[in-house]
């Protein structure tokens, strides 16, 4: 369980940490709210108060709520989970998914924000990706690692 907990703590305060950041850069540009990085990424500033991809997003208080609510239970459940993770991958990947879901709902419950801070923009032309941010990466890729998990990895069978 040792290995999954340390993961979530640690995407959990990079995540933050990251925030923390853009916030300050783009407080001190003024609010410009997009500085291009490269010809295919941009920095910018969103506030998601929705789900994955901006879903539901609206100014309503009763997101926060839910939201704060679902994920919670999310993520109970996920430590019932990573109580019983035999494997060295899944222990980080449960934790990735539980400190990506603390970093987002960290943001919510900030009065300052109120919204999921997300700030990575990678597009192709005009063409834009759902901005995002460290949290949402963490989600992704413990999600990945789990299917990999569920479908390559092996398991004894009982006779």
């Amino acid at each position: 369980m040792g290995l999954g907990l340390i993961a979530a703590v640690l995407v959990a305060v990079v995540d933050q940490l990251t925030k923390y950041w853009v916030l300050g850069f783009f407080a001190a540009r003024g609010g410009v709210p997009v500085v291009e990085v490269t010809s295919f990424f941009n920095l910018v500033l969103t506030g998601n108060r929705g789900v994955s991809f901006g879903l539901f997003n609206n100014d309503s208080g009763m997101n926060i709520a839910i939201f704060t609510v679902v994920a919670a239970a999310i993520v109970v459940g996920l430590l019932v989970w990573l109580r019983r993770a035999e494997s060295a991958l899944l222990r980080i990947a449960i934790g990735m998914v539980i400190g990506g879901a603390i970093g987002n709902v960290a943001d919510r419950l900030m009065p300052s924000r109120g919204a999921v801070v997300d700030f990575l923009d990678f597009h192709l032309g005009d063409w834009h990706w759902f901005a995002f941010n460290i949290a949402d990466s963490a989600i992704c890729l413990g999600v990945a690692a789990l299917l990999i998990d569920g479908l390559l990895g092996r398991r004894e069978t009982r006779r």
